[in-house]
């Protein structure tokens, strides 16, 4: 039986649009679903029948001060999800210094075992997604015969559920085994970093029908511009010149890649301008989570605590969405029709949890600045790897442009950690003062 929002949609724009149908009717109603911007409105039509009345319910338990007056068996939950336990405190890294302090004492070889375990780790996790990722949205599943073709896999908003449901499971299980802070943050805070995230993820799937795999590799080593410019909006953060001057390096590597890259893989204008329309949702989407999360931790909580709020919140926006629009079902039958896409989508998750657990311990042992270095390889390797297994191109002045947008990432990074150390040795001078 066709969903809801598939009877729905066409007769919307036959009541719409009767004129405009009335010569192309057949191709219209039969290709609607194909259309991003079409999947994506109805995706957020999904994600609204779960925010707007959370947000009314919200709404009432503050304005009743359902805190002070509540009570009942729902009180604790509600409590929680809604106001928290605690007040924001900026002492919610204190056990993370306290590990990089230890992992400092440390011998040599042991830290630098510990080093190569994190690297080894992270570029295999994430090195195997990359390539499973355009695998999936770019190949078909099936022997293709000159009686049948391949199919292919559409709805990114599956995959994106499938990542999220095994790292909810993974940081659940975390979160249960081993000691974590206090939870203080009120729950529904996560929602936002979550919808964020979920549509960046959709953004990152979708755009790969549209570009190829190291320009969307090399835009998400440009996020450091739009990054910054939420960082002034959503954080009022503030940033030194050479931050500056390293965004601009990355633009110009970016357009140098951009510009010089051969258009016979996408020729049609239309494809090439939706490509680079979901790149910037993604990019816009993906600086409001970092920034989000950035913000939530002001609360005292640990980064398994984070991830576990985080891929709750998605995991009940995707599956609802998906349930709404019967796409839960069909993917599922995708999945039974097609074996070598269900172990791509379940090594897909596995890759996608555990470079989450790798990010964690690496920023937690070595902090950002390490962990930074190691992705931004990645990125590089991402896209070598790309080039050698699917075949694309890369021209000298697009490898010159790739160089420079690398050397500007590598450039921030020393800075910072110049500013870091000079901070650390002025503390002990400013006490004997």
């Amino acid at each position: 039986m066709p969903s809801f929002s598939r009877r729905i949609w066409p007769a919307l724009v036959l009541l719409l649009f009767p004129s405009a149908v009335a010569a192309e009717e057949p191709s219209l109603l039969d290709g609607w679903h194909d259309v991003w911007l079409f999947r994506f409105l109805v995706n957020m039509l999904g994600y609204s029948t779960i925010i707007i009345p959370g947000y009314l319910l919200i709404s009432y338990f503050k304005r009743t001060n359902y805190a002070e007056t509540g009570s009942g068996f729902c009180f604790p939950l509600i409590k929680t999800c809604v106001f928290g336990n605690e007040a924001k405190t900026s002492l919610f890294d204190d056990a993370s210094a306290a590990s990089r302090n230890e992992a400092d004492s440390g011998s040599t070889l042991k830290q630098a075992l510990k080093l190569i375990f994190c690297a080894a780790g992270l570029q295999v996790s994430y090195l195997t997604w990359g390539v499973l990722q355009e695998r999936v949205m770019t190949r078909s599943y099936g022997a293709a015969t000159t009686d049948q073709e391949g199919e292919k896999f559409k709805d990114s908003q599956f995959l994106v559920f499938m990542n999220r449901i095994l790292a909810l499971t993974v940081s659940g299980l975390w979160c249960v085994m081993f000691k974590q802070p206090r939870h203080g943050a009120p729950m529904y805070k996560y929602s936002f970093a979550s919808l964020s995230n979920i549509l960046s993820s959709w953004c990152q799937y979708e755009a790969l029908k549209f570009i190829s795999f190291p320009t969307q590799v090399l835009a998400k080593a440009s996020k450091v511009i739009p990054v910054m410019l939420m960082g002034k909006i959503v954080s009022h953060k503030s940033y030194e010149y050479w931050e500056y001057f390293t965004a601009v390096l990355i633009s110009v590597g970016v357009s140098m890649f951009l510009l010089s890259s051969t258009t016979d893989k996408h020729p049609s204008t239309v494809t090439t301008f939706s490509g680079v329309i979901i790149l910037i949702g993604y990019i816009a989407f993906d600086s409001f989570t970092s920034n989000w999360q950035d913000n939530l931790f002001k609360y005292k909580m640990s980064s398994v605590q984070m991830m576990f709020g985080v891929n709750l919140f998605s995991c009940l926006f995707t599956v609802g969405s998906l349930l709404e629009q019967g796409a839960f079902f069909e993917s599922l039958g995708f999945m039974t029709r097609h074996s070598e896409f269900a172990f791509h989508a379940v090594l897909l998750s596995v890759c996608s949890a555990c470079g989450q657990l790798f990010i964690f311990y690496t920023i937690n042992q070595f902090g950002a600045a390490v962990f930074t270095i190691i992705m931004t390889l990645r990125q590089a390797f991402a896209i070598l790897l790309s080039c050698f297994l699917y075949g694309h191109t890369v021209t000298l002045v697009g490898g010159f442009g790739v160089a420079v947008v690398f050397l500007a990432l590598f450039l921030r990074v020393y800075a910072r950690s110049r500013m870091k150390s000079g901070r650390r040795g002025a503390q002990p001078l400013a006490q004997k003062v």
